[in-house]
């Protein structure tokens, strides 16, 4: 579920449709989280489906993990990518602000940490990043979990609309973070890396492992 304090706006012909802020969603706010609503596919249900609904998977979905692909039933999938973005993902099932979102300005994530199943370039933004690659979470996690750190330390500090979603189990481990208590997990923990979904189980004597 997106930050209520957003909404869907025309952004360009380029990029289409995007998320923007209505108010201030200052650094350190949860800006999203998975909840009940978010569908998840496996791989296999997907290479199943019909052309015209894979499409509409590679277009609005993110894989985690596991290599399942996630679709957000609301506004979120609309989020546009930026090599510069104000928005980044956590270990945690939810992505918070790195810095403060201005009311009109538009909420973007990095998608180099998505897990995209195919390269592509982005527009130019000055930065030295110009493509986006699938395996952009092994270059780039130090610096993200620099940047997520450092908005965890306002996590209590600000308005939380989505704290609800959390459970209280992930809750109190953020808090812990925040407080400097607990060690953040890397941002690496969602990496999919798809050479071992596709290295056959070894087999025993009948017996898969």
């Amino acid at each position: 579920m997106i930050h209520p304090d957003t909404e869907l706006r025309f952004i360009s012909k380029e990029k289409g449709y995007g998320v923007v802020a209505t108010k201030l969603i200052p650094k350190g706010t949860i800006t999203w989280a998975l909840d009940k609503l978010d569908r998840s596919f496996t791989p296999t249900q997907v290479a199943q489906m019909e052309p015209r609904y894979q499409e509409i998977m590679d277009t609005y979905c993110y894989r985690n993990n596991q290599g399942n692909y996630i679709l957000c039933w609301d506004i979120a999938r609309y989020v546009n990518h930026s090599f510069q973005s104000n928005c980044l993902t956590t270990a945690y099932e939810f992505e918070v602000a790195i810095r403060d979102i201005q009311p009109g300005e538009e909420l973007t994530d990095d998608y180099g940490y998505l897990n995209i199943e195919r390269p592509f370039r982005g527009a130019d933004e000055g930065t030295r990043r110009k493509v986006v690659y699938p395996d952009d979470l092994l270059r780039y996690h130090k610096v993200w979990d620099k940047q997520v750190q450092r908005a965890l330390g306002n996590l209590k500090k600000v308005d939380q609309p989505l704290i609800d979603l959390l459970s209280e189990e992930t809750w109190n481990k953020v808090s812990a973070i925040a407080e400097g208590k607990r060690e953040m997990d890397s941002l690496l923990t969602c990496y999919f890396e798809p050479e071992k979904a596709k290295k056959p189980k070894a087999s025993v004597n009948g017996t898969t492992y």
